[in-house]
């Protein structure tokens, strides 16, 4: 099969997402859409374990799904080979060149949505640039020379309009380096810079696991998945991938529901002693309580803009329900007065001007 992605980053949560996702395609003529080359740009201990694995690892899918607790191994082996940045621009530069590369994922993290000023020139030698977008906008120059068709860019990182963003940092660059005007209309207009949402709990490896002993590369992941893309050109296939015309409703449902949810909890549990959230699930009067806030109060408030909203509360619940995670109340408290002015007060506002009523139990959660 051929290699028809790059991928900027090794990390955990690309390996148990978009990774897991495009094995899962492969094994269906049908869906078929390739193989990974993974490009690493911290030190390369994670390309070499994967190499060593030639690209071979489990996701352990541990959770709890409509009542039930699931604990599911999924094999993937969706990545080629990995390479170093640091030591091997000259092959990425080569792989850039391939008639086969479609698409381009990266997950870079917020920090990685950021130019460096040392990054005055594009280096002439097979020697990558600073920052992200700088060794992405080197990648499809390198493309662009060759007279290849324009890849499709599909950054994961958790930020909105990602990748409008990653667009306007990759042009910024460009006229740093005093880019061509026929390269630059390229980028602009013939590459896909496709905004996309991600959602998945990935916490790493677990703890304990039949598989340990011999997959170092063994990660767990919750069930739950869920890739929004805006856009309407060829994409993967698969079921958790939706593709939209507007990402904001979906923005808006994990904000309001999800997020919302979570900082109602560490507001009304914490003072009453809990430290987890499932914790909260269990408890005889916070379980209730959350499940009134959700279905009372916070979707009705945003069911007209939000798709699937009570669905996805019930999915949510069952989230937070997942016997193999202990996520901390403490950790979701981290600037707490900011997340309550994002997701709890515009949910209260919302509900004030549909009903012409206050929500009885955020408002005095809030009070």
């Amino acid at each position: 099969m051929s290699e028809t992605i790059l991928q900027f980053g090794a990390g955990n949560f690309l390996r148990a997402f978009a990774d897991l996702f495009v094995a899962q395609a492969n094994r269906s003529p049908a869906t078929a859409v390739g193989r990974i080359v993974v490009v690493q740009s911290t030190d390369r201990h994670r390309a070499d374990a994967l190499n060593a694995a030639q690209g071979r690892y489990h996701v352990a899918l541990q959770g709890f799904v409509d009542g039930r607790v699931i604990d599911t191994v999924e094999p993937v082996g969706s990545i080629s080979r990995a390479l170093h940045a640091g030591s091997q621009w000259a092959e990425v530069r080569a792989f850039a060149q391939s008639p086969d590369l479609r698409f381009i994922f990266s997950n870079t993290t917020e920090a990685g949505f950021a130019l460096d000023e040392r990054d005055t020139a594009r280096p002439t030698d097979p020697t990558p640039p600073h920052s992200f977008p700088a060794k992405l906008l080197d990648v499809l120059l390198t493309r662009h020379a060759a007279g290849l068709p324009a890849p499709t860019v599909v950054p994961c990182e958790l930020i909105e309009q990602n990748g409008q963003k990653l667009r306007a940092l990759v042009l910024t660059q460009a006229a740093r380096w005093k880019a061509p005007p026929a390269a630059v209309g390229w980028l602009a207009d013939a590459v896909c810079w496709l905004d996309n949402l991600v959602d998945r709990i990935v916490p790493g490896a677990p703890v304990e696991h039949p598989l340990k002993a011999t997959d170092p590369l063994l990660l767990s992941a919750e069930p739950f998945a869920f890739w929004g893309v805006q856009g309407s050109g060829p994409f993967l296939s698969h079921p958790a991938i939706t593709l939209t015309t507007d990402l904001t409703p979906y923005y808006l449902r994990k904000v309001r529901i999800l997020n919302g949810a979570h900082t109602a909890l560490v507001a009304h549990a914490i003072p009453l002693g809990l430290k987890t959230v499932r914790e909260c699930l269990e408890h005889a009067e916070v379980g209730p309580w959350l499940q009134r806030v959700l279905f009372e109060e916070i979707v009705p408030a945003i069911a007209d803009r939000a798709p699937e909203a009570e669905a996805f509360a019930r999915t949510t619940l069952d989230r937070f329900r997942n016997p193999f995670l202990n996520h901390q109340l403490s950790s979701i408290a981290l600037n707490h007065d900011a997340k309550l002015r994002t997701r709890l007060l515009p949910t209260l506002a919302d509900y004030q001007a549909r009903f012409q009523r206050p929500a009885p139990l955020l408002s005095a959660l809030l009070s």
